[in-house]
């Protein structure tokens, strides 16, 4: 997969496809999220074999790209099907995690244009997001994007002890909108 590194300034940010060296810095910002809580309903730490796993297992029409700022990975984006049925086909699911020392700086916005970018590259004109109710800053960043509410999953998990709801956002892009209607 190609993606062109797409540099900001004043900083050398780039985002770039992942690569097999770059899966330790990827669980450890992932296990980042667990350990603060309130981001995934994970609660198992990812080691650097499970993220290779991760990485050797998408298919063509999925991508993991990281932020990498200097030489160090500072984030991650994931693009994935929806569902493995065919009706799905124009559907993925996406995820964007940046290591909380570098948040509020842009990188997640560049980060999160290049990962709706690529969907579209790979053929996808609806992207899903599925959201911790109780976190209202990445709810409002996707919406930003033009991501919209369109249901909460009411106690659908149990962790720690807490039941959680889960908001769904979803994305259209707005060129395929007419082929719908």
């Amino acid at each position: 997969m190609s993606i062109a590194p797409r540099p900001i300034s004043p900083t050398p940010l780039v985002i770039r496809a992942a690569e097999t060296q770059d899966c330790h810095k990827i669980a450890v910002i992932y296990n980042e999220a667990i350990e603060n809580g309130g981001i995934t309903m994970d609660n198992v730490p990812r080691t650097t074999a499970d993220i290779q796993a991760l990485l050797s297992q998408l298919s063509q029409r999925e991508a993991l790209l990281v932020a990498q700022l200097s030489e160090h990975v500072i984030g991650w984006g994931i693009v994935k099907r929806y569902s493995d049925r065919a009706g799905y086909q124009v559907c993925c699911e996406t995820s964007v995690y940046l290591t909380f020392s570098e948040t509020g700086k842009g990188y997640g916005k560049v980060l999160q244009q290049t990962l709706l970018s690529h969907a579209e590259s790979l053929g996808y004109y609806h992207i899903v997001a599925k959201i911790l109710a109780a976190n209202e800053s990445s709810i409002r960043f996707h919406q930003r994007f033009g991501f919209t509410i369109v249901g909460i999953q009411y106690g659908i998990g149990y962790l720690n002890g807490i039941w959680h709801d889960v908001v769904i956002l979803q994305y259209q892009l707005p060129k395929y909108l007419s082929d719908i209607s």
